[in-house]
């Protein structure tokens, strides 16, 4: 059975990412991008799915013992695990080098102390844990081949193979080192070249030090910044610059529910406050590198502006359910593809504009067609701006006139209007003013609950929604209205859990709810930084910071986050790590060292 969600250790090479078990087990990896399909798919199945377990040997019906000390190496992504047994202490160092050719993930153990007894059991099934391919020897080397796919397996000791699965047995002595690596390769060309595993370490390692060193933010925080940078680092496919929004698939929001999705590509939302993160805190390069992706990615057809894409630009995107595999702690389906690509969601014009108007009074480079492309999604929004549409959180319920869409319309048209004034673009300021103006009151109008002082999810609701929280964020209204104050104290009041995280909208239990799903779920980490956000804006510091501190709290033991916190449970629920809350923890950082109270 699969480790619960925060058990798991984040390591990749900005194309892919595997997810390393505190017992030593990698039950995650897509080959060769993170879209690909699954070689190692045990986190949403069983070990028959697929996994690659190396640590001390243990006892065949005994549970493989988690490390006693885990950790990253500095501000890196080389995870360091160490084993105390009783016959004495070992590490595995777990890491994948940027890639200059096949896709790597390389395993070191180094005996510490003592002679301990290792086993490393490799059991690869390919297409999500569907097929298991063809395992033989090549030249003295292990390859597994199955239709396009050759994953090859590189090592200094014996291995043999039992019950479909590849065994190493060996003891590790104080100061030695004994390597395996896995490879990728199209099974149609010649095999990768043989890995030279403490060269690719010390590659890695200069890489991310290297990187590190770009960061601007300084402030009190900056452990928990950097480690968040670092993830969202990891999630971005270097080759495109496109940004996935998790490297996972049907991680539950709900155990045992239905709320399943995939995660692994590029939504247009998590990218655009992805790169306003990026380019506060000094990294410059992936901002112009996603800002390139977005212009490849709506070439040709801008109005029609997809919610999201693939991490290359492809916009088709099919869902489709995974029978075999039984979910995450029986949590079914398990989805591939996201059929959620095509809605209408009129808020992502916003996000983007704002992306791109961040850009440029940053002072990268100017891009004359991403002054266009500000000017075409206007000219859609001039048309479209009124109609109802599925909102920030891609309910499958009826379409509605959300207020955070109809908000970031606003914003949309807003940040337009200061491109054009700024001269770098024209279009037609006083017709986009009114508009602005039109927008502004239609949402103050209908949206807005006078008798509750607090705006609603949609217009004619009674219903919260935790996008609201981001009104004075974008500044639609000031931090001082009494509206905006109004609305931060209902969400508090009724959007709240019992330990003072915000959930994103009611859920209705066993019942379909506005999302038009059953079930419930946790509390949305990105909702509660925007708490924490709007309460140091509104001057209600000191509990702004108690709020973040105690978020900071929920990260695991590697500083990652998922997507929500169960309650109930106690424990992350969705997709793991989630760029969509390590982005507003970044955010809230910056705020509060702004603020100046903390001394940052």
């Amino acid at each position: 059975m699969a480790g619960r969600i925060e058990d798991y250790a984040l390591i990749g090479d900005m194309q892919t990412a595997a997810l390393v078990c505190r017992d030593g087990t990698v039950d995650w990896l897509c080959l060769p991008r993170f879209d690909s399909h699954a070689i190692f798919a045990g986190l949403l199945g069983t070990e028959e799915h697929g996994f690659w377990r190396l640590g001390p040997a243990h006892a065949g019906d005994a549970e493989p013992p988690t490390a006693t000390r885990r950790g990253y190496r500095g501000d890196s992504l080389i995870l360091e695990s160490e084993w105390d047994t009783p016959r004495g202490t070992v590490r595995v160092t777990d890491f994948m080098p940027p890639r200059d050719g096949a896709p790597q993930l390389v395993r070191i153990v180094e005996g510490l102390s003592g002679r301990v007894p290792m086993r490393s059991a490799l059991r690869m099934r390919f297409s999500y844990g569907r097929v298991v391919p063809w395992v033989h020897k090549h030249e003295g080397r292990t390859v597994a081949v199955a239709g396009p796919d050759s994953v090859w397996f590189d090592t200094s000791v014996q291995t043999y193979g039992e019950s479909l699965t590849t065994y190493a047995d060996f003891t590790v002595a104080p100061g030695e080192r004994i390597a395996f690596t896995l490879s990728w390769e199209p099974s149609h060309k010649q095999p990768p070249p043989l890995p030279e595993p403490e060269q690719a370490l010390e590659a890695t390692e200069e890489f991310w030090r290297g990187w590190v060193e770009h960061c601007t933010y300084h402030g009190p925080y900056r452990e928990a910044v950097i480690r968040s940078l670092i993830t969202l680092k990891a999630l971005t496919y270097a080759p495109t610059g496109g940004i996935v929004a998790a490297p996972t698939t049907s991680l539950p929001e709900d155990i045992g529910g239905v709320r399943n999705w995939d995660y692994r590509y590029t939504w247009l939302r998590d990218a655009a406050i992805t790169l306003s993160s990026l380019l506060r805190t000094g990294y410059r390069e992936e901002a112009r590198a996603w800002r390139e992706w977005l212009l490849r990615a709506v070439a040709g057809d801008p109005e029609n502006l997809q919610i999201m894409y693939g991490i290359a630009g492809e916009r088709e995107l099919g869902e489709a359910e995974l029978d075999w595999l039984p979910g995450y702690e029986n949590s079914a389906p398990v989805r591939v593809g996201n059929g959620a690509a095509h809605q209408l969601q009129l808020d992502v014009y916003g996000e983007v504009t704002e992306a791109l108007h961040l850009a440029h009074m940053t002072g990268l480079a100017r891009n004359d067609y991403a002054s266009l492309l500000q000017l075409k999604l206007i000219r859609y929004l001039e048309k479209h701006w009124q109609e109802p549409d599925e909102g920030i959180w891609e309910v499958r319920g009826p379409r509605r006139h959300f207020v955070h869409s109809k908000v970031m319309a606003w914003v949309a048209v807003d940040r337009t209007i200061k491109l054009i004034e700024s001269g770098d673009a024209h279009g037609p300021l006083e017709e986009w003013k009114q508009l602005r103006d039109d927008i502004h009151r239609d949402v103050c109008e209908k949206g807005y609950d006078r008798q509750r002082n607090t705006f609603t999810q949609s217009y004619g609701s009674k219903e919260l929604d935790a996008s609201l929280l981001l009104i004075p964020q974008v500044g639609f209204l000031p931090p001082d209205d009494k509206r905006v104050i109004g609305t931060v104290e209902a969400i508090q009041r009724e959007l709240s859990t019992s330990d003072g995280f915000i959930l994103r909208y009611p859920t209705e239990g066993k019942d379909e709810g506005v999302d038009g799903l059953p079930g419930d779920e946790g509390a949305f980490l990105a909702c509660s930084f925007w708490m924490a956000d709007d309460l140091a804006m509104i001057g209600r510091v000191d509990e702004a910071r108690k709020l973040f501190e105690k978020l900071l709290s929920l990260r695991n033991d590697l500083g990652l986050l998922a997507e929500e916190w169960d309650p109930h449970l106690k424990r992350q629920v969705g997709n793991f790590p989630q760029a969509f809350s390590h982005v507003p923890l970044i955010d809230t950082a910056l705020r509060l060292t702004a603020s100046g109270a903390y001394g940052g």
